[in-house]
């Protein structure tokens, strides 16, 4: 099976539509999965409008709540927790990456015999349209990535990542950033562990306007990077004995279970 997490915050215009337009995607290519919709705190009525699609698909789809916005990352580590698939897809919500290149990920996952496939807006068969500033942005984070970490791939950010379950119940435990980094940190660890990543090309198509580039978020991110090398190459803070995810399923979150119909 596979389990796609969806992370929203503040998608209330969309999510619903989005989920049944994944499912609808995924029961089309005869994927066996699950949808695990979590909300990031959001401040508007994205938890509403993900029970509506949970309502339309009640057998494939379920919604965790953050009672506080923490950040993508806790998202994903919140919604890994609650997933049952065999392989764990990374999917942003907004749709700029459709989830029909998922199979295309699989197909690049066997025959290259990896264990976890990335989306690479740097990938030269990639079909996207990057800001200037963006990239070269991008180019600068990607030297230093290689040269502290020696990782292997051009773009950790892109929001559509397929992982084998047992990659991420080894790292996700060990991973303590939960905004800014989080991609690197669990990819880094990834790599540090010896599990093999291969970057596919994605086609990205733009549902909104795209945000400027706060100088505070580029900042953060280059703190966070930093820390990240501190602890791995410094205090080998990651290769500690195992621990197990810190989830406080009653306190910080809450999950909606479908009701069958009829009761």
């Amino acid at each position: 099976m596979l389990s796609i997490l969806m992370p929203a915050y503040n998608e209330a215009h969309s999510i619903a539509e989005n989920v049944c337009e994944t499912v609808e995607t995924m029961r089309a290519l005869g994927i066996d999965f699950e949808i695990v919709v979590v909300d990031d705190g959001s401040l508007d009525g994205t938890h509403t409008a993900a029970i509506n699609a949970l309502r339309v698909w009640p057998e494939c789809v379920r919604v965790v709540r953050c009672r506080r916005n923490e950040g993508k990352g806790n998202a994903l580590i919140c919604g890994t927790s609650y997933s049952k698939g065999d392989y764990v897809a990374f999917l942003d919500a907004d749709m700029d990456l459709h989830p029909e290149q998922l199979e295309d990920f699989f197909t690049i996952m066997k025959s290259r015999d990896a264990d976890v496939v990335i989306g690479s807006k740097f990938h030269p068969q990639s079909k996207v349209d990057y800001p200037r500033l963006r990239r070269v942005y991008s180019f600068f984070y990607f030297m230093l990535v290689r040269s502290l970490f020696g990782l292997p791939v051009r773009d950790t950010q892109t929001g559509i990542k397929l992982f084998k379950r047992e990659v991420l119940e080894h790292v996700l435990p060990r991973v303590l950033v939960k905004r800014f980094a989080f991609d690197l940190e669990l990819l880094a660890n990834v790599h540090h562990f010896g599990y093999r990543i291969v970057e596919a090309p994605v086609v990205v198509n733009f549902k909104r306007v795209c945000s400027r580039l706060r100088l505070s978020a580029v900042w953060n991110v280059f703190v966070d990077t930093l820390a990240i090398f501190y602890r791995m190459r410094i205090l080998r803070y990651y290769d500690r004995p195992d621990r197990s995810y810190a989830i406080d399923r009653a306190g910080s979150h809450e999950i909606v279970i479908p009701i069958p119909i009829g009761e």
